[in-house]
């Protein structure tokens, strides 16, 4: 797997929730926060995103809207309301009004995250990311919108099975083009977006996905990317916005949690997986970063298959 499918594997902690709403006339929705990640998708008509961090934002048939922090935020028909005055969405979404002329159709959702989970790289992202459908040629997203219309408009047999698989692709294709688009601005310097096409960074961000439980040194990592070990640290730092060690452990972490979640492995064979000598020294890592035990955790996992 590579690093940026490890990315969204992290996003994906929980099942999508979705709703898709048909609104008209007079409407206006408040959502969040929560800890995750939320998405709106214009499937039909226009309306604005009330945003937390600026102006509101035109929206059209086609545009998809991705909340990478979970951010309080609006969906209305209109650019003149404020979060603030909107009545909060319900658990189920917005209602669904009865088809019309003028007629706005969302698809609007969220995928849950556990403290701990998201990965670095989501923390970078802005509060929002837009798409507008006339924006670039992001033709796999545009197909990934154009199939959940279809299958939320019409649903044909399998549709319990298709959307979630859509959901899933919806969020590969959304970074993917935010990805695309900030490269196209040819931004020098840092940041995620930076490390996962550096050959250097990539290579070893690869090296430490794929074999957690090796016993990584930074002169080790270095010398496998063809740096010395102070260039190497330097270089990784500044583009991943954390230590080799520290990402090395969070990753590791991570790893295990996902372990837990999805497995019946021993608590004393997943420490050694993710490289940790015992099964002391995981849970006391584990309990600091995610809050909790590791065998905790996994009880709350199977209490709460939705999380998985």
């Amino acid at each position: 797997m590579d690093v940026f499918s490890d990315v969204i594997s992290t996003v994906r902690a929980g099942r999508a929730k979705f709703t898709r709403s048909r609104l008209t006339g007079r409407w206006g929705y408040a959502f969040g926060p929560y800890p995750g990640a939320g998405f709106h998708v214009v499937l039909e008509g226009n309306c604005w995103l009330i945003s937390p961090c600026g102006s509101p934002i035109a929206l059209g048939a086609g545009d998809v809207v991705f909340l990478p922090h979970g951010a309080v935020h609006g969906m209305s028909d209109s650019p003149d309301r404020t979060i603030a005055e909107l009545p909060q969405a319900p658990e189920t979404g917005p209602p669904d009004d009865e088809p019309a002329p003028g007629q706005t159709q969302l698809l609007c959702g969220a995928y849950r995250l556990e403290r701990g989970q998201a990965h670095p790289f989501l923390h970078s992202l802005p509060e929002v990311i837009h798409l507008p459908a006339r924006l670039g040629d992001h033709s796999a997203l545009r197909t990934a919108v154009d199939l959940l219309g279809a299958d939320l408009i019409d649903a044909r047999p399998g549709a319990a099975a298709a959307l979630p698989a859509l959901m899933d692709l919806l969020l590969v294709y959304l970074l993917r083009a935010w990805l695309d688009e900030e490269a196209s601005r040819h931004r020098p310097g840092e940041g995620w977006c930076v490390a996962l096409t550096d050959p250097v960074i990539a290579t070893a961000l690869q090296h430490i996905h794929r074999t957690p439980a090796h016993p990584w040194t930074v002169q080790e990592l270095g010398a496998a990317v063809g740096l010395s070990k102070t260039a190497f640290a330097r270089r990784f730092t500044s583009l991943v916005g954390q230590a080799p060690m520290s990402y090395l452990t969070w990753w590791r972490l991570s790893t295990g949690a996902r372990l837990l979640r999805h497995g019946q492995a021993p608590l004393a064979a997943i420490a050694r997986q993710v490289g940790y000598t015992s099964e002391f020294a995981f849970a006391n890592a584990f309990k600091r970063v995610f809050g909790t035990a590791p065998g905790k955790f996994r009880q709350q996992q199977r209490h709460n298959p939705d999380r998985s």
